[in-house]
């Protein structure tokens, strides 16, 4: 007799990012190995000191390491993929049922801390990876 697949998906009730992502998995492995605090230095003239808040800065340049890991070529994408991959929620820190920032945020993020801020960054994480034996 020939199964016929029902599509049928029950709620997730106490499933947790911590269990779905393997241990093993390279963003838990690059989480341990990258300490990304340094970035709210780096960021922080960039900000009025009032208004609603933005999108953490460290969540900001998490997701531009995906973009380049995944060599993702937009914004848009790299969204469309973060909403898709259990492990990038992981990652960013971003629970299953937490909206994820829209990708139309993060254009005038990168605009804001302009080139300076990203040479930095790029150099801080090429020390720490030299640091840790990496590169």
């Amino acid at each position: 007799m020939m199964g016929i697949k029902q599509r049928h998906f029950a709620p997730l009730i106490h499933v947790s990012l911590e269990e779905l992502v393997p241990a093993d998995h390279f963003y838990r492995h690059l989480e341990r190995s990258l300490e990304l605090s340094f970035v709210y230095e780096f960021v922080q003239e960039t900000y009025a000191g009032g208004g609603r808040p933005s999108i953490d800065p460290i969540v900001f340049f998490k997701l531009q390491l995906v973009l380049f890991f995944e060599e993702i070529r937009s914004e848009r994408l790299l969204m469309r993929h973060a909403a898709d991959r259990l492990s990038v929620r992981w990652y960013i820190s971003y629970d299953l049922g937490e909206p994820l920032p829209d990708h139309s945020s993060l254009t005038p993020i990168r605009a804001r801390y302009g080139v300076e801020v990203f040479r930095r960054f790029f150099e801080e994480i090429v020390d720490q990876c030299q640091r840790a034996g990496l590169v």
